[in-house]
């Protein structure tokens, strides 16, 4: 169980989660936030603007600043990670080896890429750590409260799952964007254009999420042969033209990831 929660930097992705948490039922009071640019945290969080004075190691410390921060930011978090501290890093590109080295005395270590619908409880998460089943049930605990968590088989794996789960809401809104773009110049009103576009994706993607069907069973059931959406899946289908733009969509996501990952490496 988690008594004690020490968060450090609190920008989009880290209030993201603490809203998701608070939302999720977890009390305010286990959470302390040090961020020295917030102004403000949620009633009940403890926000500091520099690290506490005269407290120990907490149950969890989470990684929450610019992942290019952590060389100089390591000296100020070590005296909160003792021997039972989970550590949690939400720093894209920073491997477990690299946090082991800065953060040794960690019990366990859980590399965490959530999105930022973690706030509304709706986040993929991928998790990669050095923990044991009782680490990974803490874990567990604390991400039901943000949305669907996934364990990778490897770390080989985390930035293509980067590319796809923490960056692929913004290609999602990209595409949302590029819908009603088309839409209005075919014709419609550009603020209407992008009221039904949204709409539209808002519920096909909740028809997706609670189907029995996959993706691409819903769409074969949607088109009818000759009908105006197969025309549409046609021209999207043409030389595999959309799965292309796809894939080379996530590989220099996740190339970029990994050129992280290496910098980050050279730099600890």
């Amino acid at each position: 169980m988690t008594k004690t929660f020490l968060q450090f930097g609190c920008g989009n992705m880290g209030g993201a989660m603490l809203k998701g948490w608070l939302a999720g039922g977890i009390a305010p009071e286990i959470f302390t936030i040090v961020d020295p640019y917030l102004e403000a945290a949620p009633q009940g969080v403890r926000l500091l603007n520099v690290a506490p004075q005269g407290e120990g190691a907490f149950d969890v410390v989470l990684l929450g600043f610019k992942p290019q921060q952590l060389s100089d930011a390591g000296s100020t978090v070590r005296p909160f990670v003792g021997a039972n501290t989970l550590l949690l890093s939400i720093l894209a590109g920073v491997d477990l080896a690299t946090l082991r080295s800065a953060f040794p005395e960690a019990r366990a270590i859980v590399r965490v890429m959530p999105n930022l619908a973690a706030a509304l409880g709706k986040s993929p998460i991928a998790l990669v750590g050095d923990a044991d089943d009782t680490a990974r049930a803490q874990v567990d605990a604390l991400m039901a409260s943000l949305g669907q968590a996934e364990w990778l088989s490897g770390e080989d794996q985390m930035d293509l799952v980067t590319a796809l789960a923490g960056s692929g809401p913004a290609f999602v809104y990209r595409v949302i964007d590029a819908l009603a773009q088309g839409a209005a110049a075919l014709g419609l009103p550009r603020e209407q254009a992008d009221r039904l576009a949204l709409s539209m994706v808002e519920g096909a993607a909740m028809l997706a999420a609670t189907s029995e069907h996959s993706p691409g069973e819903l769409a074969r059931r949607v088109a009818s042969p000759g009908g105006v959406t197969q025309v549409g899946i046609d021209v999207l289908d043409n030389d595999d033209r959309l799965v292309s733009l796809m894939t080379d969509t996530l590989r220099g996501a996740r190339d970029r990831s990994a050129e992280m990952t290496e910098q980050a490496r050279a730099s600890g």
